[in-house]
């Protein structure tokens, strides 16, 4: 069947598919955060990258699907801009709120005073809270000797990044709106002309040896899925391609971290829709608990760093349980009682928006 099939179904894995992948993250940085090495993760010395950098992928892949679908079905740009915002800001902002007025005072080395009066600690909650200028990562005090010293969220950094892609899709949507007949066919050919030339960029620098800027990458991983739902009715979803996809893949690793990498990154966006539509029965059944994905990814890194603060020389095996369990139970909360009632309320404030622009 093809993707088209599947493009606009709530009925799939999509939810499962990023917890699993926020799951990862935890995954990752336990190593990093319980040793004070970011070396530590095993797949990272075999195949090149992490499991956390795969799950990354994935979240930028099924974003760029998903949030174009969202942009082609929406009546205005300011039901699209409302969505993104509702999405991302609440649940973001209690959490940092949580972090710089309950954890920061528990565990922070300074003093009550000398914390709350520390321009440092506004400083990291606004630009956090922002997301216009990047993220920061330290706290005044906060984790002073954990084996990963001072960053409070290092999971953070790629909000301002998928901000960006979501600003950029809007942007080129406005601008195109002067030829509106063509607005739809112009927007498909810019998102894979940009998938492309930075998947081409991507392997390029990393079959150079050179630094790959996370920036590209993950324009990639997006505008790639983006150009997912564009070619929707030619991407045909099937058992045989998926699993030559997979061995590909497989045996890609088998030569040399370059050779993965080059399989990888030209195969991990067939393999996520694959996963994320094909396969049923019991795997929907996720979908009535919730999409905890969000509060696992935004609150397991302070999570881990209070366990590495709280107990000293923690294993990474003791690490990763104690973590997921407090992650899981703040995602839970998180999704209840801020992420899904701020969704809801969508309606509301996109129709305000429209009566304020409009003068009535």
């Amino acid at each position: 069947m093809y993707l088209a099939s599947f493009a606009y179904s709530r009925d799939n894995n999509l939810n499962l598919l990023r917890i699993i992948a926020a799951v990862s993250v935890l995954v990752t940085h336990s190593f990093a955060l319980a040793t004070g090495s970011s070396s530590a993760e095993p797949l990272r010395a075999s195949l090149g990258m992490t499991l956390g950098s795969i799950a990354v992928d994935i979240f930028f892949i099924a974003s760029g699907f998903l949030v174009t679908a969202s942009l082609l079905r929406t009546s205005s740009i300011i039901d699209y801009l409302w969505a993104r915002v509702l999405r991302i800001f609440p649940g973001l902002l209690v959490m940092l709120v949580l972090t710089v007025f309950v954890l920061g005072p528990a565990l922070s080395t300074l003093p009550l005073g000398e914390y709350l009066s520390s321009s440092q600690t506004y400083t990291y909650l606004i630009q956090c809270a922002t997301l216009i200028h990047g993220v920061s990562y330290e706290i005044p005090g906060l984790f002073e000797n954990t084996p990963w010293k001072r960053t409070v969220n290092g999971s953070l950094w790629t909000m301002p990044i998928e901000v960006q892609m979501y600003a950029l899709l809007a942007v080129t949507w406005v601008l195109l709106s002067t030829a509106r007949s063509l607005r739809e066919p112009l927007l498909k050919v810019v998102i894979i002309a940009c998938a492309v030339v930075s998947c081409l960029l991507v392997v390029y620098f990393r079959l150079a040896e050179q630094s790959v800027a996370p920036v590209v990458r993950l324009l990639f991983m997006f505008s790639s899925g983006a150009s997912f739902f564009f070619l929707k009715h030619r991407i045909r979803l099937s058992r045989a391609a998926f699993f030559l996809t997979l061995t590909f893949i497989t045996l890609s690793a088998l030569v040399n971290a370059e050779v993965f990498f080059v399989g990888y990154t030209l195969g991990i966006a067939y393999m996520v829709f694959y996963l994320a539509y094909i396969p049923a029965g019991l795997l929907r059944r996720y979908n009535q608990f919730g999409d905890y994905s969000y509060g696992v990814y935004i609150y397991a890194f302070p999570v881990q760093q209070s366990v590495a603060a709280v107990f000293q020389n923690v294993s990474v095996l003791e690490m990763l349980s104690i973590s997921l369990v407090v992650t899981l139970m703040l995602a839970v909360l998180s999704w209840h009682f801020i992420e899904r009632s701020a969704l809801a309320f969508k309606h509301r404030v996109v129709a305000g928006t429209h009566r304020m622009l409009s003068g009535t």
